[in-house]
């Protein structure tokens, strides 16, 4: 699975990486909603909660489907700018039916399909609007009726919880953060300039990188969609509260942007869907399991493993070769023998790729 950014005949300038910290601020209040995707950032979480004003908290919890599930595209700009209250200008000149729109689905579901008309003037498409909402809760619900009857209200509200979390907390944190995405920065425009765009792309993450072609630029997400870069292009932006989400803008209408973690020293790589979609393939099999219940023991030759299980070479061998490609096992020659050894570290990481590759 896949999302693809269709970039043909796009200028290499309009690649652009830049921070934003609409975007960061953004990062940071979808880890304090969900704290659990996030442990590393567990401290500065209680730390941010404990010293907000009960106001201040009242106002996240009514606007956080925003940024919680999923993040409003409107908050991740295509054009960064230096400051936050740059960004947040360009977002009141949004106007309101792509606000309110952008706006509901990301409080009413998260398949991100487009409302087939404008909930503020197609009666049906406001139904549909306050169902989906009701359906996610009485906080949804109210949230999606004030901004439908009243959307100026609702984008001066939110932009000022925005504002008053910058004051809260994190103008405080933007100093420190602003170094890291710098230097990030600084390597990815680098790259971009001296190697080309692959190799921008793949300092990236393993999980980004572009088609053999060039014309696409492909993500390892578990979803099948496609975007166009137009004129506009494509923007990258660093996260150091982001991680372990790779976010990508790519609703119909909205330029295709791309917000991605931050590397920590000595990263490991992601690992990509395909291979977790193998492991779990190759787990999913009740014989499969019991060999490598053997296999756990102690490398063992296929006729071992046979033997053990009252089972036939050609069956034994089959299901072997499926966890060969999947990695979970190696197998290695000892004189005229093939003995097969359990991977451990992989198997053991499984639960994490899993996770990762679905929050990614």
């Amino acid at each position: 699975m896949t999302l693809r950014i269709d970039i043909t005949g796009l200028p290499s300038e309009h690649v652009r990486f830049a921070a934003s910290p609409l975007a960061e601020l953004t990062a940071m209040l979808h880890a304090l909603a969900e704290p659990g995707h996030h442990p590393q950032l567990a401290d500065w979480a209680a730390d941010v909660w404990a010293g907000l004003p009960p106001e201040l908290v009242e106002r996240l919890r009514e606007a956080e489907f925003l940024w919680r599930s999923s993040q409003a595209d409107f908050l991740l700009p295509a054009r960064p700018r230096p400051t936050l209250a740059e960004e947040l200008d360009d977002v009141d000149r949004i106007d309101d039916e792509r606000y309110v729109t952008a706006a509901l689905i990301t409080t009413c579901g998260s398949s991100r399909v487009p409302f087939a008309a404008s909930p503020l003037t197609d009666a049906a498409a406001r139904e549909r609007a306050l169902d989906l909402a009701q359906a996610r809760g009485a906080r949804q619900e109210a949230f999606a009726e004030r901004l439908l009857a009243d959307p100026a209200a609702v984008r001066a509200r939110v932009r000022g919880t925005l504002e008053l979390c910058a004051d809260a907390f994190f103008d405080a944190a933007w100093a420190g953060v602003a170094v890291r995405l710098a230097t990030d920065l600084r390597v990815k425009n680098d790259l971009h300039k001296r190697q080309g765009l692959g190799a921008a792309l793949a300092s990236v993450s393993g999980a980004v990188a572009l088609a053999p072609d060039g014309d696409c630029i492909v993500v390892d997400k578990l979803q099948d969609k496609a975007t166009t870069a137009d004129g506009t292009g494509v923007t990258f932006i660093p996260s150091v509260f982001g991680g372990p989400h790779l976010v990508v803008v790519h609703a119909p209408g909205w330029p295709p942007v791309v917000q991605y973690p931050v590397a920590e020293p000595g990263p490991s790589e992601p690992v990509s869907l395909e291979t977790v979609t193998l492991r779990l393939d190759a787990l999913s099999h009740p014989v499969r399991l019991r060999l490598l219940r053997t296999l756990a023991r102690g490398p063992h030759t296929t006729g071992e493993l046979a033997a053990a299980w009252e089972l036939s070479l050609p069956e034994v061998s089959r299901h072997l070769a499926v966890m060969r490609r999947a990695g979970l096992l190696t197998a290695r020659r000892d004189g005229r023998y093939v003995r097969h050894t359990l991977n451990v570290p992989d198997l053991t990481a499984l639960g994490a790729d899993l996770l990762a590759a679905v929050l990614r």
